[in-house]
């Protein structure tokens, strides 16, 4: 999926400190920093922050 891509392949750990992660790709070009997004965490059963991790 990522071979020659112009996205990145990364995890996303929650924070809530479950240790659930989801996989998603994201852009290198629009976003070349660290990201976050708020996802639900079925462990927590709730929607929380997860940041990227490498």
């Amino acid at each position: 999926m990522a071979g020659n891509s112009k996205r990145a392949i990364i995890r996303l750990e929650s924070t809530a400190g479950t240790g659930y992660r989801y996989t998603v790709t994201k852009s290198k070009h629009r976003h070349p920093d660290k990201v976050e997004y708020k996802k639900y965490d079925p462990v927590a059963r709730k929607h929380v922050v997860f940041k990227e991790i490498k």
